[in-house]
C-alpha cells in the first residue's frame, strides 16, 4: 500500500474531486465541501447516537437517485445544515444537478458537528458559507487543522470542555491494486484520539491539572465516572472517496468499512453523544471490477490517518490546547 500516490496524501488524490473550506472570521466554526461536479455514487453509514444529517435517505440502494454532486461537512450543529443551500445554489449556477423536468436539482448530502461551545452561538455556517466553500474549492491538497468544519472541533469531552483539547479536520490517501482511496474527516469526538500503531493517546481528555492526557477509555474501565458531558455535543464526520466504480450498495458498504478507522483512532467512538457519520463517494474513473475487501481496507486505513492528521495540524485556542502543546499521557 502506498500512502501518498500523487504526493498530496489527501482526498484530492482521487481525480475529479475538489475540496473547499469556509472558516468564519468571527467565531471558531465553518464548513467544508467535497465537490464531485461530474456526479459520484454515494453511500453513508451513521454510527453515532446523536447524528445531524441531510439527504441520507436517498442514498439507500432501493431509492432512485444514484449520484450526488457534493458532500458537505459543517459546524453549527443542526443550524449548520443551512450551508447546504449555498452549495446547491453554486452547483445550480454551474449547471450541475439531477435532471427533473425543466430544472437540474443538485444533490448534496450533509452532516453536522456540534461546535457551539465557543463564542457567540448565533454565529454558525449559513447558505453564504456553503457558497463560499464552493468558490474556494480546488483539486490541490486542502488545508488541515482549524479550518472549515474543523475550526471549532474539540476532542476528549467526557470530563467536560474544561479538560478537553482542540480537534480539527484532516485528510489522507492511499493506493493499491490500481485504485486510490482518500478521506477527509472533521474530528469533534467526545473520546480521545489515539495512534493505532502504538495505542498511545495523541489528544483527548486531560488530567485534573490539565497537563497530561488522562486516557479516557482506561479511566472509564477503572470506574471513574464521566463528568460534564452532555448528549449531542460531539461527532466525527467525514467523506471517503475512491476512483473505483461502485453501486450504491457497495458505496454504503465502503462507508461501513471505513468506520473501522474511527474505531482504531478514537476511544471511545460511536457513543450515544456522538453523531459519527461517514459518506463514501465513488467517481467511477477506474472501470475494473471493484475489490471491496481491498477498498475497505484502504478506507479504514486512510480514515484513521485523517483523524490523526486533524489533531496534529490543529492549533490550540484559549483553554483548549492542541496535541502539539501538551505533555504525554500519565
Amino acid at each position: 500500500m502506498s500512502r501518498a500516490p500523487h504526493r498530496l496524501d489527501a482526498i484530492t488524490d482521487v481525480a475529479g474531486l475538489k475540496v473547499g473550506h469556509f472558516t468564519h472570521p468571527q467565531r471558531p466554526t465553518g464548513c467544508s465541501v467535497v465537490l464531485c461536479e461530474g456526479g459520484a455514487t454515494c453511500g453513508v453509514d451513521v454510527r453515532g447516537g446523536a447524528p445531524g444529517t441531510r439527504e441520507t435517505d436517498l442514498l439507500r440502494p432501493d431509492n432512485l437517485v444514484d449520484h450526488v454532486h457534493a458532500v458537505l461537512l459543517t459546524g453549527g450543529s443542526a443550524f449548520g445544515l443551512d450551508a447546504a443551500g449555498g452549495v446547491m445554489r453554486w452547483l445550480e449556477e454551474h449547471g450541475h444537478g439531477y435532471p427533473v423536468g425543466p430544472v437540474r436539482v443538485p444533490i448534496v448530502p450533509a452532516a453536522v458537528l456540534f461546535d457551539l461551545w465557543l463564542g457567540d452561538t448565533r454565529i454558525r455556517p449559513d447558505a453564504q458559507a456553503g457558497y463560499a466553500a464552493c468558490q474556494a474549492a480546488a483539486s490541490s491538497a486542502p488545508s488541515q487543522g482549524n479550518v472549515g468544519a474543523g475550526a471549532g472541533a474539540t476532542v476528549g469531552k467526557l470530563w467536560g470542555l474544561a479538560r478537553a483539547m482542540k480537534g480539527g479536520i484532516g485528510t489522507a490517501s492511499a493506493s493499491a491494486g490500481g485504485f486510490t482511496v482518500g478521506a477527509l474527516v472533521a474530528v469533534n469526538a467526545i473520546g480521545d484520539v489515539v495512534d493505532p500503531e502504538t495505542g498511545e493517546p495523541v489528544a483527548g481528555a486531560r488530567t485534573g491539572d490539565g497537563r497530561h492526557l488522562l486516557r479516557s477509555a482506561h479511566a472509564l474501565m477503572r470506574g471513574e465516572p464521566p463528568e460534564g458531558s452532555r448528549p449531542g455535543v460531539a461527532t466525527t464526520i467525514g467523506v471517503i472517496a475512491t476512483d473505483a466504480t461502485l453501486t450504491k450498495a457497495q458505496a454504503n458498504k465502503l462507508a461501513t468499512m471505513a468506520h473501522d478507522g474511527l474505531a482504531r483512532s478514537i476511544q471511545p467512538a460511536h457513543t450515544m453523544t456522538d453523531g459519527d457519520t461517514l459518506f463514501a463517494l465513488a467517481t467511477g474513473a477506474v472501470a475494473a471490477p471493484a475489490p471491496m475487501t481491498l477498498l475497505g481496507t484502504l478506507a479504514a486505513a486512510v480514515t484513521a490517518q485523517a483523524v490523526l492528521a486533524a489533531v496534529h495540524h490543529a492549533t490550540g485556542l484559549p483553554g483548549l490546547p492542541a496535541a502539539r502543546d501538551l505533555g504525554g499521557p500519565v
